[in-house]
């Protein structure tokens, strides 16, 4: 099944066709080969007065096409879209490209830190929602940013292909998590593939506590790592350290890219379910990470066909071996 297809004319017709003869959204997806939320999003958007007609959608989803590359302004019902993202704790990379994607929308993600950053001047709390609160945005110096110089940190750029493909198993992301009032941390892992995910408890942010967490975490899994990417965080500048101990590959996100470790943000969000924002992670015992991180391992994922992680990269653990 195709994930996040572009329909094409035919399958619009084909929609209008099985929608006229009573087909349930779940059967024509089934028919047409793409997920049952492409089918609901098509119908939202392009149904007109007179219901959904093909040639009325494909006007209208060439009309979004070719204006989203003209850059929107920040109109009030826009302002209210994204205000209303940012207290839902996402990021403005996330919300410029939700909106990019989804509402055909373009909005740079430096226009709303821009936003958040006026809003805070004016008194308001949309910066407290921000993953770094009362962190600014970095600003540019000649084009390049000022965050994130680790030494001798290899690129996104230079990462091999296969990794995008999610073809093997042994493609890590890596992140941590920060504490109220940055007292202690967590260091969350999780392999691209299976979704399969490792965390642990750490007191500090520093490079030493991540860098002696990350190798212990993935010790036993030695056998399938074969890259890490990692954002540009200080607490990643042991990347050496751990590629020599693990004998793999570390490579870093562009600056502001969250989207290049999309994987790893959305894990973050499952496990704040157990480890709400502004928890003490000090006070957190790892018996609770790892009852968590169980939780979430052995779930069914619709995206891995009701599989659980647990079960995927236990089986591959037993292949390799063999």
């Amino acid at each position: 099944m195709s994930i996040n297809p572009q329909l094409t004319y035919e399958q619009r017709c084909q929609i209008y066709a099985l929608i006229k003869s009573d087909f349930s959204q779940r059967k024509i997806a089934e028919i047409i080969n793409v997920n049952q939320s492409t089918i609901s999003r098509e119908l939202k958007r392009n149904t007109g007065e007179r219901g959904y007609r093909y040639k009325q959608a494909q006007k209208l989803t060439d009309n979004r096409r070719e204006n989203a590359c003209k850059p929107t302004k920040m109109t009030k019902e826009l302002i209210l879209t994204i205000e209303t993202k940012i207290r839902l704790d996402w990021s403005p990379e996330q919300i410029s490209n939700w909106l990019l994607k989804d509402e055909a929308t373009l909005i740079s993600h430096e226009s709303i830190y821009i936003h958040i950053w006026k809003d805070k001047r004016a008194g308001g709390d949309l910066y407290t929602h921000l993953r770094r609160v009362g962190k600014k945005y970095d600003k540019r110096r000649n084009g390049k940013s000022t965050r994130g110089h680790i030494k001798n940190r290899i690129s996104i750029d230079d990462r091999p292909s296969i990794v995008d493909l999610k073809s093997r198993v042994g493609d890590w992301e890596i992140d941590t998590i920060i504490g109220k009032g940055h007292s202690g941390a967590l260091v969350t892992i999780v392999e691209r593939k299976t979704k399969f995910t490792v965390a642990a408890q750490v007191k500090s942010k520093s490079t030493k506590d991540v860098t002696a967490a990350t190798i212990r975490l993935l010790e036993p899994y030695k056998d399938l790592v074969h890259t890490i990417t990692a954002d540009n965080g200080k607490e990643f500048s042991g990347h050496e350290e751990i590629s020599k101990a693990l004998n793999a590959e570390i490579y870093f996100a562009h600056p502001y890219s969250s989207w290049e470790r999309g994987l790893n943000e959305n894990t973050n969000g499952l496990i704040r379910q157990y480890f709400p924002k502004f928890t003490d992670f000090k006070t957190v015992k790892q018996q609770e990470v790892d009852c968590a991180i169980k939780k979430i391992n052995t779930r069914p994922r619709k995206i891995l066909n009701y599989e659980t992680p647990y079960d995927l990269m236990h089986e591959y653990q037993a292949a390799f071996a063999a």
